[in-house]
Order: structure tokens, then C-alpha cells, then sequence
């Protein structure tokens, strides 16, 4: 079968440009500081717009999907699931409905198979989404509506260490970020203090939402999953478990057991771009009450039917074929292949925090899952912004700031399946070298 010309040629670029990007990804610079301006695109045909790219914009790309980007907790993408990404696009499908297509059924499927590995409650309804922003709406929307039916007035949302996009969600809802309530954390750590929250729920009148980490974004701490359900059953509360990442800690046996009282949550996000290394943008949103999420989504009228089709619970009425990469990396890697990178990151993790040890800085919490928060001994934020700095400036490593227990800190977050042993000696090669000094600029 003939593809037509225009797709062949178009296609024919997009691969050589593809290829070059990533065959060049291990030696890369990691990240760039400084770029020139993009022109505005106007008419200036295929083989121009390709030039220019290939010219002007690749050459000042991060390294993102690579080894040693440990910004943020950015996954990479595996070959099967950047292969069924432009597959996607290919196919071009909207799963907006179930109608003369496979594929809301085969995101269906998808959505099920990845909520039996994460433990979820048979119950449990799944949708894909944008990201864990988007997920963690899906739930906030949710959760508000059943404060509303169940007792006619706005909920406060109760967390220890809520990640930034709660409060997004809740300013979104129309909750607002003043029924906000941070409770006390563990001493060192950043896991809610249980005594703390029953307390605070005890002498709170009216609904209540508690969010609990399962993967806190500055050290990957967990939550006391059994725990926060027994309280929010004593109190009534919602419990919505922000798994963003860290909920696949289900896919390794021997951190599994962090994730036990998952089953009793009321919803649950995970992020797909994060730790399943699928290609951006994907996640889930799942809640144990879909005739609750679809009174707050459904998008019924003449033209649209009143199926119950996917558009009726997720902020989207159109959205691309975003299970089919997710569906692929299971196919191809099944759980297990998933937990050896799982199990890996984990370990590099560990591995780097021994050693930023022993060239004298301190690991400012245990370190129980893949992220790394470390400073320079005795250094205050301008001190460890100039640190970072240098860092980030050899092009072998991107990390990012954060702080952690009143101290600046930097922070690593191990989440991409190539990661090797190596390049972690290569990372603790380039710290060693920036301690203290300047380093030398990676060409």
C-alpha cells in the first residue's frame, strides 16, 4: 500500500529529525541556559519548516527524555511507548465517545489493567486526563459536589504536605485556596501527623476533604494510607490519595506494601508521564463515585447522545488516543519489566545519596523511594543557588531547588527507565567537581 506523497515526505522528515534527537540524547547537553528567538511561522513550505527546526530549535532542546535529567520528576519515553505515541497520532482518534471506534474500549481496558496493579477498589472509575494537575481537578470537582449533595456547603481540604496543583484545583472548583488546612508532618519528615489530622477533623464542622501523598514531590515520603482511611471513616471525610508518581511503588514487591489502604481511597491520581516513561502528556483520574464525576462533567445534548461515553467525566470533551502508549509499555515490558526500572531508580536514588555524603553534604531526609533532597553543609539559598548553578551549567546533570525543613536544598528526582549505575558515578563526578568552585562549561 502507497502512502500518499505529502504524508511520505512529511513522515521522511519528521523520522531523520527524531532519529538525530535521539541519537545524540546520552551526549547532549542535559539542559541549556540560553536560546535565540523563534521566528513566527508563516508559509515558508515543509522542507524550510524542517531546516529550521532541525537549525534553530533542536540544537537548544534539554535532554529531558534522557538518563540525567533529574529535574522535577520527568519520565523519559520507552521505544514501545514513543512508537505507539506517533501511532496515535497517526490514527488520529478522538476518544471523546464510544461510537465507530475501538479505541474508548481499548482505553477502557487500559484503564483497568493499570488499576488492578495499583490495588484499587473495584469500584474504582478511571479516566485519562492531561496530567496529575488535571487528574487531581477531576477529584477536587468531584469531591466538591458530593460536599455539596451530602451536606450543602463547600469542604476544607485537610493535607500535610499538599502538592501545588491541590491548591490549583481547588481555586479552579471554587473551593478556594483559603479552605486550605496544612497539618502538622512527622518530625523529618513529610507524612501527615495522623494524631494531628484527627484532631483538626474533630474540631472541624462540616465536610471535609483529606489529600494524602502517596509520593511526596520533595522527598517521596508516603502517607499512612490505612491510617488517614480509619480517619476519615471515624470523621466522614473524603480521602483523595495524590499518587501522582509515587504510586508506583505497586509495581515492585518490595516497596508495594507503602501503597497498602489504597483500596479505601475515595479518589486517586497518577501521573503517566511521570514513572511510566509514556511520552506527554497522560495520566489518570480514577474516583469510586463516576455517577457523582459525571453529574459535575456530563457534555449531554442533541448532537452528543447520552452514552456513557468518556466525555462525560473529564474536563475534555475531545481528547487523543492517550491510553494506546500506556497500553503498549504494559504489553510490552508487563509489570515485572516495569518494576525492574521502578526498583532501579530507587536504588540509583540511594546510590546518590551515599554518595553526596561522602563528598560532605547532608541528605536532608530517609531516603525511601526515588527523589534526593541534599545541601551543601552550613549553605544558605544564595549559596545553593550558585552551587546548582555551576551544576547545571556542565551539561551532565539538570537538578532543581527546593526546600526542605527550613533548609535550601537541591533536589534529584530519579524516574527515567535508561538511568544506569553509570551515569550516577558520572553525576557524582560532576558534583564533586562544582563543590566549593567553578567547574568547567561542558562543550
Amino acid at each position: 500500500m502507497e502512502l500518499p506523497e505529502q504524508h511520505e515526505l512529511a513522515l521522511d522528515h519528521a523520522w531523520h529529525l527524531a532519529r538525530e534527537y535521539l541519537g545524540g540524547l546520552e551526549q547532549r547537553r542535559v539542559a541549556v541556559s540560553a536560546h535565540p528567538e523563534p521566528i513566527a511561522p508563516e508559509g515558508i513550505g515543509l522542507n524550510a519548516a524542517f531546516a529550521y527546526l532541525r537549525d534553530h530549535v533542536a540544537p537548544y532542546l534539554s535532554a529531558s527524555p534522557g538518563p540525567r535529567y533529574l529535574g522535577f520528576v520527568t519520565g523519559g519515553a520507552t521505544p514501545e511507548a514513543l512508537a505507539a505515541d506517533w501511532v496515535t497520532s497517526a490514527w488520529n482518534q478522538n476518544v471523546s465517545n464510544k461510537v465507530g471506534s475501538i479505541a474508548a474500549d481499548v482505553e477502557s481496558c487500559t484503564v483497568a489493567a493499570y488499576a488492578d496493579i495499583f490495588g484499587l477498589h473495584p469500584a474504582m472509575h478511571g479516566q485519562f486526563v492531561s496530567g496529575a494537575t488535571a487528574a487531581n481537578l477531576v477529584s477536587m470537582a468531584t469531591a466538591r459536589h458530593w460536599a455539596e449533595r451530602t451536606h450543602g456547603a463547600l469542604p476544607t481540604v485537610f493535607a500535610g504536605a499538599a502538592h501545588s496543583s491541590i491548591l490549583k484545583a481547588m481555586a479552579i472548583t471554587g473551593i478556594g485556596r483559603h479552605r486550605h488546612v496544612a497539618v502538622a508532618t512527622q518530625p523529618r519528615r513529610t507524612a501527615v501527623d495522623v494524631v494531628a489530622l484527627r484532631a483538626a477533623l474533630t474540631a472541624h464542622e462540616g465536610p471535609s476533604i483529606v489529600v494524602a501523598s502517596a509520593g511526596e514531590v520533595n522527598t517521596g515520603d508516603f502517607d499512612d494510607l490505612v491510617a488517614l482511611a480509619d480517619v476519615c471513616a471515624e470523621a466522614g471525610a473524603w480521602l483523595h490519595v495524590d499518587g501522582a508518581f509515587g504510586l508506583f511503588a505497586a509495581f515492585d514487591d518490595a516497596l508495594k506494601p507503602m501503597t497498602a489502604g489504597i483500596e479505601r481511597a475515595d479518589s486517586v491520581t497518577v501521573d503517566l508521564h511521570k514513572w511510566l516513561n509514556v511520552p506527554y502528556d497522560s495520566a489518570l483520574a480514577y474516583t469510586r463515585w463516576p455517577e457523582l464525576q459525571r453529574e459535575v462533567f456530563a457534555a449531554t445534548s442533541a448532537y452528543l447522545g447520552d452514552d456513557p461515553d468518556p466525555l462525560h467525566y473529564t474536563p475534555e470533551n475531545s481528547r487523543r488516543f492517550r491510553a494506546l502508549p500506556a497500553w503498549m509499555v504494559l504489553a510490552v515490558q508487563g509489570r515485572a519489566g516495569i518494576g525492574r526500572w521502578v526498583a532501579d531508580n530507587c536504588r540509583q536514588a540511594r546510590l546518590l545519596a551515599r554518595g553526596v555524603e561522602s563528598l560532605g553534604m547532608d541528605v536532608l531526609h530517609d531516603v525511601s523511594l526515588n527523589i534526593v533532597a541534599f545541601a551543601p553543609k552550613g549553605a544558605d539559598a544564595a549559596e545553593r543557588d550558585a552551587f546548582l548553578a555551576r551544576l547545571n551549567a556542565t551539561g551532565v546533570v539538570f537538578m532543581t531547588p527546593t526546600v526542605l525543613h527550613q533548609r535550601a536544598a537541591v533536589r534529584a528526582a530519579f524516574s527515567n527507565w535508561s538511568t544506569t549505575d553509570a551515569d550516577v558515578d558520572q553525576i557524582l563526578q560532576a558534583i564533586a567537581e562544582c563543590i566549593g568552585g567553578t567547574t568547567e562549561t561542558a562543550p
